[in-house]
């Protein structure tokens, strides 16, 4: 069976949908099998998203991809420096 990737939008809407089932008498655990995922990943969403609404999860997912852009850009000068440091100490 192929794995399914949930967008983050989804993600949020299934975790709504456990809440109510479950605050309506339903087990969590029959809640998660009711949207279609295991309990190890209603968890871990909930440990990621949970009270986030849906347009915190867009911009949440838009700084991460721009932190790692930033971090790979910090990793390349540093390096950058580390290599004329050792150039213009005439190490090479």
């Amino acid at each position: 069976m192929p794995k399914k990737r949930h967008k983050p939008e989804e993600i949020v809407a299934k975790l709504r949908q456990v809440d109510v089932m479950a605050s309506q008498g339903q087990s969590v655990a029959d809640a998660v099998r009711a949207i279609g995922v295991t309990e190890v990943t209603y968890y871990r969403w909930r440990s990621e998203f949970g009270g986030i609404k849906s347009d915190q999860v867009k911009r949440l997912k838009d700084l991460e991809a721009e932190n790692a852009r930033l971090r790979r850009a910090v990793a390349d000068l540093t390096l950058d420096k580390q290599i004329l440091k050792e150039a213009a100490s005439g190490n090479f």
